[in-house]
């Protein structure tokens, strides 16, 4: 036994490490062609980066000019000189504030009673409310705009002379729990919290509102900043619903700022157009720069547990 038994010593040994390495090489062919993925993907950023810098002759030139001979700064300010886009960017920030604040409260409170609460047709409730997700925007946007319409939010206008009444139709929605993929998120990771913890402040004689918002939201801080995160870019980005309820340039957002830049630079002058894109393409990086690790967590988590 022993001649056979050192005999299979070095067969194994080998066999290891051949599958160690075979291992190594698929997970190197793996980063490799991650690595052309991603760059494939940002190559359209990357040339919009560097054309915000160049002279008008550089951007089409042929081969394309990765790096300008000469940066031109100018370009930002002159871009940003064409439109108010100080004003735009306020009333962007001012509705993704409202937004973002409106989706985590209204999705935290309906994603606790499906959650944590029973009560007679909760499923089937649920159910109705994950097959509203199946529904295309476009379908719902002019009886939205009937509603609005009929309710005076679509008129000239402010709520307590400060917030313009066309502003209502794109945040009280969200105040609403209108997303019901955040809810969706929001009752799954609720779902993996322990039910010790919440039966324990009910002995005390806490209500489901402070056992919401001391106990559960404090613990699902990765949850709320992925669907903050989630609303930000939605809100930031979204160009059809102020197209259709904000008729005041003083009340554009940035989206709408772009738009009209593209069609205030008849001349060809695509460098300021690059530019006035990359200054809003900042603000999204930075945030997401900054929440990676919670939006990270709270989609690796989400769904664990659950009763």
């Amino acid at each position: 036994m022993a001649p056979v038994t050192t005999a299979l010593g070095p067969r194994r040994g080998s066999q290891r490490s051949r599958r160690h390495w075979m291992e190594r090489l698929s997970l190197i062919a793996l980063q490799i062609i991650m690595t052309l993925v991603l760059i494939t993907f940002l190559a359209p950023t990357l040339w919009m980066v560097s054309s915000s810098l160049k002279a008008r002759t550089e951007i089409f030139a042929n081969p394309i000019v990765w790096i300008p001979a000469t940066p031109q700064w100018q370009n930002y300010a002159d871009a940003l000189k064409l439109l108010p886009f100080g004003r735009f960017a306020i009333n962007t920030f001012v509705l993704c504030l409202l937004t973002v604040t409106g989706t985590v409260l209204s999705s935290a409170m309906v994603a606790y009673a499906f959650s944590r609460l029973r009560w007679p047709g909760r499923d089937f409730f649920f159910s109705m409310l994950l097959a509203t997700m199946m529904l295309p925007e476009v379908i719902t946007l002019i009886p939205m705009f009937i509603e609005f319409r009929t309710l005076g939010w679509t008129k000239p206008g402010t709520v307590l002379g400060i917030l313009p009444i066309n502003f209502l139709p794109l945040v009280v929605p969200f105040w609403l729990a209108l997303a019901p993929l955040y809810v969706f998120l929001m009752r799954q990771f609720f779902k993996g919290i322990p039910m010790e913890l919440e039966e324990a402040a009910l002995v005390d004689g806490a209500s489901r509102l402070r056992i919401l918002f001391n106990i559960i939201l404090p613990l699902s801080k990765p949850v709320i900043a992925t669907v903050a995160v989630f609303q930000f870019l939605q809100t930031y980005n979204d160009f059809l619903q102020p197209l259709i309820y904000l008729n005041s340039r003083a009340h554009w957002t940035l989206a709408l700022g772009l738009r009209a830049l593209n069609d205030v630079q008849q001349t060809g002058q695509w460098e300021l157009l690059f530019a006035a894109s990359t200054a809003v393409l900042i603000p999204i990086l930075l945030i997401f720069v900054f929440a990676q690790r919670f939006f990270v967590q709270g989609i690796a988590t989400t769904g664990f547990g659950g009763r």
